[in-house]
């Protein structure tokens, strides 16, 4: 999936995008286990995927604290 699509994304949509890779992740590692995947690429990109999806959660995450923390300091004054 392409950066610009997952970063349009809603945190809830990303969360279910991550459960989909980390299934997808365990899949392809029982197979390399067991000798069954013939393209190792597969794995590392999946891997990268989940990676990606991780980090845009902790961005989203961490704007949602920012524009928070906003709300709460703009009150104060």
């Amino acid at each position: 999936m392409e950066l610009d699509e997952l970063r349009q994304m809603t945190a809830p949509d990303l969360r279910v995008k991550e459960h989909e890779a980390r299934e997808e992740i365990f899949r392809l590692r029982l197979k390399l286990r067991t000798n069954q995947l013939d393209n190792h690429a597969g794995y590392r990109r999946a891997r990268r995927e989940l990676a990606l999806i991780m980090t845009l959660l902790g961005e989203k995450a961490r704007g949602a604290a920012a524009a928070d923390k906003k709300v709460a300091n703009a009150g104060k004054n």
